[in-house]
């Protein structure tokens, strides 16, 4: 998979998505196309007191159903849950039916506009953003190949 920070190949052909992941905290660039809010929330850890960090300008729109389910985040965060654990139940999660048909309509958009995926965390290496933007992509091949 290519680093985070960059389009994924062949970003000019409809069979590759155009498909990007960010942290919200990063800088708009033009290359971003329509930025993405995948988090559940836009507050602090107490989930109620607005993070001054992050404004509605930071995103495009914001898509939820995608977020990791609170349990998980909190598994995760409060109680040490192993990061591959968290990558087998996110995406177990993606294959919900609600889930996974946003994941399908993104990966429809994604084939003729370019996404850019936005979380909380510097970089995707242990980040949901990152498991989601590999389940679009597959889905964008599994299009292809249909």
């Amino acid at each position: 998979m290519s680093s985070p920070e960059s389009l994924r190949p062949s970003p000019e052909t409809a069979e590759q998505p155009r498909l990007k992941t960010k942290s919200i905290l990063s800088p708009r660039e033009a290359a971003d196309g329509t930025r993405i809010c995948v988090m559940s929330r836009l507050t602090l850890n107490d989930g109620v007191t607005p993070d001054p960090c992050l404004e509605k300008a930071d995103f495009d729109e914001w898509i939820k159903d995608v977020a990791p389910p609170a349990k998980l985040v909190g598994d995760y965060y409060k109680r040490g849950l192993p990061w591959e654990t968290f990558e087998q139940r996110y995406r177990a999660f993606l294959e919900t039916p609600q889930a996974r048909a946003t994941v399908e309509a993104l990966a429809r958009r994604s084939r003729t506009e370019t996404i850019t995926l936005l979380c909380i965390e510097e970089t995707d290496t242990h980040c949901h953003r990152r498991l989601l933007a590999e389940a679009i992509s597959a889905a964008v091949a599994r299009m292809v190949r249909d």
